[in-house]
C-alpha cells in the first residue's frame, strides 16, 4: 500500500515541512497584536519568537538522532501531534506567559517532525523519482513564506469568530488533522546502525544558548545591569565547555551530539558563522519591519503582512532562478552575488527610511531587493557548505546547519527587534524611524561579516553543483528557497 501511496505521503511531509515555515512567519505578523492584547512587556514580542527558535534549533540534532534509534515515521508522527496539541495550547492561553511556554513546547516538537523528511521521502523513492520528490521541496517551502505573512495578516485582521490573534494557531489543526490522516501510507525507517544519544551534551548545549539569549532578550527591561552580560559570558563558557566535552567524548570513543571531525576543516566551521549571521539580518529585520509598521505608526496587521510580500516573493523567485540556471553554471560566486545584492537592499531601504514614507512604493521596492539578495545567496550558500562533507557526516552537518540557522534567527530577532523597541518607547515616530534605519545599518555590518565568511567557507575553489572534489567523496545536496534539505539522517 505505501508504494502505491507513496506520492500522497510525500504531501503530508510537504505539509508539514510548510506548517513549521507558515506557523513562524504568521506569528512574526500577529506578535504586536498579541501583545496589544495580552499586555506584558515589550520584551514578550520577542520572546514568541525566540521561545519557538530556540528550542527548534537545539533539538534538531537530537531529534534526528531519535528518528535514527526508535524509527523516523514514528517520531515524526509524535512530532506532529505535538505541535498540533501545542498549537490548541497556545489558541487557548489566557496570558503572555502560558503562550510563550506553549511556543517553547511548538518548537521542540517541530524539532521532532523537521530532521525525520528527508530520511522518510528517501525510504519510499529512489532514482528519478527520489530527485523529483526532493526538488518539490524547495518550491513548496518557497509557496510558505510568500503565504505566510499575508495569511496570518489575514486571519489576524479578520478577526474570525472573535478569536482575533488566536485563530492564528488554530490554522494549524486541520493541517495536523491532514497529516496524521496519511499515517498508513507512511513507510516506516530507521537507521541499520542506530547511534546512541548524547545527553550531556545536549543539556550543555540548551544551556550555554539559553544563558545567552535570555539576557540579551531581557537586559533591555532590566536597565542592562552589569550582572546581564555575566551571565551572558557564563553562557559563553558553557558553550565552550560544550565543545570541549564533544572532542573529549570522540577522543573515548563515546556517542556525541555532532560529528568532530566536520570542524577539522575551517571551511565548515565559517559556513556556521556565516549561517549564524546571514539568518540572524533574514530574521530578525522581518521582525523590524512588522514592529516598526504596527507599533511604531500605528498600520493593521494587514498593511504589515502585505508589506512582507515584496520582501517573501523576492527571495522565493530569486531562490528558483539561482537552484535552476546560476548556481549550476557559476557555483559558490552566486554567494558573494546574493550578499553584494542584499547589501544595496540594504542601504536602498535605510534610503527609503529617511526620505520616503514608511510603507510606500519606494521602501517596498528596496525591501524587494532584499528579498532577491536573500534568495540568491540562500541555495549556492546550503550546496557549498556541504560539498565537502563526507557521507558519513552528511546528517551531523546538516542538522548543524539547520540548528545555527535557528539560532540566527533568535539572536537576530533578540538584537534587532530590541534596537526597534527601544525606539518605539517614547512614542515618537521620528526615534523610531531612526532605531529601524540603525536596526538596517546593523544589519548591513553582519551581512559583510557573512560575505566574510563565506569567502573562507568558499576557499579558493568555486564549488559547483554536482562537482565532484579529489579525495572526498561528494554528497548530494537538494537546496531550495528555504535552505536546504533536512537530509539529517541518511
Amino acid at each position: 500500500m505505501t508504494q502505491r501511496w507513496r506520492w500522497l505521503a510525500l504531501v503530508a511531509l510537504l505539509v508539514a515541512e510548510a506548517m513549521n515555515l507558515l506557523d513562524a512567519t504568521i506569528v512574526q505578523v500577529a506578535a504586536p497584536t498579541i501583545h496589544a492584547v495580552l499586555g506584558g512587556s515589550t520584551a514578550d514580542v520577542q520572546w514568541l519568537g525566540a521561545a519557538y527558535t530556540l528550542p527548534f534549533a537545539l533539538l534538531l540534532i537530537t531529534g534526528g538522532r531519535l528518528g535514527d534509534i526508535a524509527g523516523r515515521k514514528r517520531v515524526f508522527l509524535i512530532g506532529v501531534a505535538g505541535f498540533g496539541i501545542a498549537s490548541v495550547g497556545c489558541a487557548l492561553a489566557p496570558d503572555v506567559s502560558v503562550l510563550i511556554g506553549w511556543r517553547a513546547v511548538q518548537g521542540a516538537a517541530a524539532a521532532f517532525v523537521i530532521p525525520q523528511t528527508f530520511g522518510l521521502v528517501k525510504a519510499m523513492f529512489e532514482g528519478r523519482e527520489l530527485a523529483k520528490a526532493l526538488g518539490s521541496i524547495g518550491p513548496v517551502m518557497g509557496l510558505a513564506a510568500i503565504c505566510g505573512p499575508a495569511l496570518g495578516a489575514l486571519v489576524v485582521d479578520a478577526d474570525l469568530l472573535g478569536w482575533s490573534w488566536r485563530a492564528a494557531f488554530l490554522i494549524n489543526i486541520p493541517l495536523v488533522v491532514a497529516v496524521l490522516c496519511c499515517a498508513p501510507v507512511l513507510l516506516e525507517n530507521a537507521a541499520a546502525d542506530r547511534p546512541r544519544l548524547d545527553l550531556a551534551g545536549t543539556v550543555l548545549a540548551v544551556a550555554g544558548f539559553a544563558l545567552v539569549v535570555y539576557p540579551l532578550i531581557e537586559g533591555r527591561e532590566w536597565g542592562w545591569p552589569r550582572w546581564t552580560w555575566a551571565i551572558v559570558a557564563a553562557g559563553l563558557a558553557t558553550l565552550v565547555g560544550f565543545g570541549v566535552a564533544q572532542r573529549i567524548a570522540a577522543a573515548r570513543g563515546r556517542a556525541t551530539l555532532v560529528e568532530v571531525s566536520l570542524f577539522a576543516d575551517r571551511r565548515f566551521p565559517a559556513a556556521l558563522v556565516a549561517s549564524t549571521l546571514f539568518f540572524a539580518v533574514m530574521n530578525g529585520l522581518m521582525l523590524v519591519i512588522v514592529l516598526h509598521l504596527q507599533l511604531g505608526l500605528g498600520r493593521d496587521v494587514l498593511s504589515a503582512g502585505l508589506a512582507l510580500l515584496p520582501w517573501t516573493a523576492g527571495s522565493a523567485v530569486a531562490s528558483w532562478v539561482a537552484g535552476t540556471w546560476l548556481v549550476p553554471r557559476y557555483g559558490a560566486r552566486v554567494m558573494q552575488v546574493g550578499l553584494a545584492v542584499l547589501a544595496f537592499g540594504l542601504l536602498a531601504t535605510v534610503t527609503a527610511y529617511a526620505h520616503a514614507p514608511a510603507g510606500g512604493w519606494a521602501t517596498l521596492s528596496a525591501l524587494g531587493v532584499c528579498g532577491v539578495g536573500l534568495g540568491l545567496f540562500t541555495v549556492p550558500f546550503f550546496t557549498t557548505a556541504l560539498a565537502r562533507v563526507a557521507p558519513h557526516e552528511t546528517g551531523s552537518a546538516a542538522g548543524l546547519l539547520n540548528a545555527v540557522q535557528q539560532l540566527g534567527a533568535t539572536f537576530g530577532t533578540a538584537a534587532l527587534g530590541t534596537v526597534v523597541l527601544r525606539g518605539l518607547d517614547g512614542g515618537d515616530p521620528a526615534t523610531a524611524t531612526a532605531a529601524v534605519q540603525q536596526a538596517f545599518w546593523i544589519a548591513l555590518a553582519l551581512t559583510a561579516a557573512t560575505a566574510v565568511a563565506a569567502a573562507v567557507m568558499a576557499g579558493p575553489e568555486h564549488p559547483i553543483v554536482g562537482t565532484r572534489r579529489p579525495g572526498r567523496r561528494f554528497a548530494t545536496e537538494f537546496s531550495g528557497p528555504r535552505g536546504t534539505v533536512r537530509n539529517h539522517n541518511i
